[in-house]
């Protein structure tokens, strides 16, 4: 059942998309769906779009969590000549699902347009590997690409991080990470319709609940799975889920994208709103209108060519300086 509280309408060139999906895409997922999430997931990259885009690829085994390997992607431009900026990328699927080519449709744009290497991990996925697995395999993937940023062909003073959905929250908790233990340097986040609150208490979460895509439920869902019994009480930790971080100083500029019309409204404008009172700087935009993750559903919209712009452009004058 929908909620009966007022929210923001659907943009209506997304609201036929929904509706045109309505039969693929339940507005609620359950952890008995976790199983068919994980073989629907998008590999939203192959090595035939690599390569029409003029990208090789390899596949590394590297240290993850307590050393135990995982394995990250490094992806270039054919043409690869000296050291470029780096890009390091933790893919969504709502903690549960998803794969390190996930979303990265977003991301292979900036590879291409300013020569820069592109490391995806495959970090290991709540139920079967809780919290603090998934925001640690992401940590130790990011210190092992900047240790090996030279051999890489990458500029390790011009690295940023980005994340969709989860991806953007264990982006957010990375960054965090590596401030507190002194670790890589980055030169800015990308944090794209982060999920960073697992406390289910903002309004935005109310108002799509039964609705849209990725709704309350299924938020609750993926925060579950990830912390179990402690999700929503005072045993989490600030990596796990960053809205809780009350100490924001001394974090990279941040770009902070999400659409009016998702769960997520409320907890990445408070995360951006925090960014600022720290004294960082940040970049939002709420597209008005927008349910999540849009832009990857119906990139053909109006709205999607705005956020994608939008994102592109931030992204270009950062590894531009």
């Amino acid at each position: 059942m929908s909620t009966a509280l007022p929210r923001p309408p659907f943009d209506p060139e997304l609201d036929a998309v929904l509706t045109a999906l309505a039969d693929q895409i339940p507005p609620t997922l359950t952890a008995e769906m976790i199983q068919d999430m994980r073989r629907s997931s998008p590999s939203d990259v192959t090595d035939e779009t690599l390569a029409a885009h003029g990208l090789v690829r390899r596949d590394l085994a590297v240290p993850g969590h307590l050393g135990d390997d995982i394995t990250v992607s490094v992806i270039t431009r054919r043409d690869h000549q000296g050291y470029g900026p780096g890009i390091y990328h933790t893919h969504g699927g709502g903690m549960v699902s998803g794969n390190r080519f996930s979303g990265l449709v977003q991301v292979l744009p900036w590879v291409v347009e300013h020569d820069a290497v592109l490391v995806t991990v495959e970090y290991r996925l709540a139920p079967e590997f809780p919290d603090p697995y998934p925001v640690e395999d992401c940590y130790a993937g990011l210190v092992w690409t900047a240790e090996n940023a030279r051999g890489l062909g990458m500029d390790p003073d011009r690295l940023i991080i980005a994340g969709q959905s989860a991806g953007g929250g264990l982006a957010a908790g990375v960054t965090l990470l590596a401030r507190d233990r002194k670790g890589p340097a980055l030169l800015g986040q990308v944090l794209i319709y982060p999920m960073l609150d697992d406390r289910d208490r903002t309004v935005s979460s109310a108002q799509y609940d039964g609705v849209g895509v990725w709704d309350r439920g299924s938020n609750v869902m993926g925060w579950t799975a990830l912390l179990g019994d402690r999700r929503g009480t005072d045993d989490v930790s600030v990596y796990a889920a960053p809205a809780r971080a009350t100490d924001l100083t001394g974090l990279p500029p941040a770009f902070v994208d999400c659409g009016s019309a998702e769960v997520f409204r409320d907890e990445d404008v408070a995360y951006a709103t925090a960014l600022w009172h720290a004294g960082v700087q940040a970049e939002l935009h709420i597209w008005p209108g927008g349910f999540h993750g849009f832009d990857l559903t119906a990139p053909h919209t109006a709205l999607a060519h705005a956020m994608t712009a939008a994102r592109d452009a931030w992204v270009a004058r950062t590894l531009g300086a």
